[in-house]
């Protein structure tokens, strides 16, 4: 009795075994997540490639200015279209899947450049870039969770943030290869009457031989991509938890129940929304207030753009420290003000509002990406799907803001954005105050709901590979 006693007595005095601290990657898993941080940049290079393309056609095709936004809808439709089928891929076969075949559908739809101009029709580039595009919305409903899975739940938002930075380095790529390679050839004044057809075609074939070049050299990388992802293995410990309970007869009815995903999907809607205004309307904006020319708009476009990507990096620092929802709480309150202020002082300060805002938007998309799919376990490949289809918010806030701009001014315009902040700043407060759900609540909820028995035992299978 008195051994046990001081058996006890030494058990007590002990100091407490050191936590091990949560590895941000599974062992073997770095490999894939540069394969992946990849496609964050392959994507990033094609919606800035595309942008100048609105500009790009009409000149060369000259057309209206309605028929040169047919660009934008045909990217931003299939991102939209094509986010539901891939979730059917992930549910089927999983996030590998997806990617290989976003990459190969991005792959086929930049060499697709080439015949398009050689055919020199209108149609034809269109019908490339919604390939391009996508594939690149495969790659996004199926490569953020991929990221997720590679490693332990609790440092999924710091793997994401870090895989995602590497996204505006992409964008970076993207406006600097639009603005040496392609706009040059194309902004040369060019009088059309009175040439020979003959004359007239070579001309644009030179012209559309300046577009394809890039996207060529962007079909390349892509497929250099694909193959590293087909071949690499995914590490035996990067496993997803299922249970052997029969899964919901609707992954929507629990997505639905989630409101912590139900409001994520909104506030990326208002994210994306925010970004798109912020990017595409500084130039505007510039002119007004600085009495700016476009070139000078395009360079502030340029330094907001790297303001993010520092921003993304340094936001990936930060969150290992605090709660990633706090600081994006903060931030949004920040950027409210920013958008508030740019809009009442027209003047070189407001345009340097308006670049600061860019800093806050760097740990938004990766944050609400994380959070809303967190808990939601084999539900998250469909609930993926409806965060890449909210990046259409990003098509329609502009449309909202450009309307306010022809009614006022551009300056006046920016409390567009400042509502899309709020919005994104009142789901982190959301966040914050409600209770925290793991994969086994939402589970338990979905089996109590749908009317199935819980699950005595979870078994576990491997990421395909």
């Amino acid at each position: 009795m008195t051994a046990l006693a001081e058996t006890n007595k030494s058990d007590l005095s002990a100091p407490p075994a050191p936590q091990t601290p949560t590895r941000i990657l599974y062992p073997g898993a770095a490999t894939l997540l540069i394969a992946v941080i990849g496609c964050f940049t392959a994507w990033g290079i094609a919606a800035d490639l595309t942008t100048p393309m609105v500009s790009g056609f009409k000149r060369i095709f000259d057309m209206s200015s309605f028929q040169a936004s047919l660009v934008q809808m045909a990217y931003y439709g299939a991102y939209f279209l094509l986010a539901i089928p891939a979730a059917l891929i992930n549910s089927r076969w999983g996030y590998k899947a997806g990617m290989v075949c976003g990459l190969a559908l991005a792959s086929l739809g930049a060499f697709g450049f080439w015949p398009a101009s050689q055919v020199m029709t209108y149609g034809a580039f269109l019908a490339a870039l919604f390939a391009i595009a996508a594939g690149c919305s495969l790659l996004e409903t199926s490569a953020s969770p991929y990221v997720i899975s590679l490693g332990p739940e609790e440092t999924s938002t710091r793997r994401l943030n870090l895989a995602q930075a590497f996204n505006p380095l992409g964008t970076n790529i993207g406006v600097l290869i639009a603005s040496t390679l392609i706009l040059p050839k194309l902004d040369t004044p060019v009088n059309l009457a009175d040439v020979s057809p003959e004359t007239e075609r070579a001309i644009r074939a030179e012209q559309l031989r300046a577009v394809t070049g890039p996207y060529i050299g962007l079909g390349v990388l892509l497929a250099v991509i694909l193959v590293i992802i087909f071949v690499q293995k995914a590490p035996p410990t990067a496993q997803v938890a299922e249970d052997d309970a029969p899964r919901p007869a609707s992954p929507l009815a629990t997505l639905w129940r989630s409101k912590r995903y139900r409001y994520g999907v909104i506030a990326q809607f208002f994210d994306v929304g925010a970004q798109v205004c912020c990017w595409t309307y500084i130039i505007q904006y510039t002119q007004q207030a600085i009495n700016g020319s476009l070139q000078l708009g395009s360079q502030m476009l340029q330094i907001s753009l790297i303001v993010f990507l520092i921003a993304r990096f340094l936001m990936t620092a930060v969150i290992a420290r605090i709660r990633a929802t706090k600081v994006m709480a903060v931030l949004g309150t920040i950027a409210v003000g920013l958008c508030i202020y740019a809009s009442l002082r027209p003047d070189i300060t407001g345009v340097i509002a308006i670049i600061s805002a860019s800093f806050c938007l760097s740990l938004m998309f990766p944050t609400i990406y994380g959070v809303a799919l967190s808990g939601l376990g084999d539900t998250t490949k469909f609930g993926a799907a409806g965060l890449v289809m909210a990046i259409v918010g990003g098509a329609i806030m502009p449309m909202v803001q450009g309307r306010m701009m022809d009614a006022t001014s551009a300056a006046r315009s920016f409390i567009v954005p400042a509502v899309c902040f709020a919005m994104v700043t009142a789901y982190a407060i959301y966040d914050l105050r409600a209770p925290a759900q793991t994969a086994a609540t939402a589970a338990a909820a979905s089996e109590t709901t749908s009317g199935a028995a819980p699950a005595g035992t979870a078994s576990k299978r491997k990421v395909q590979s």
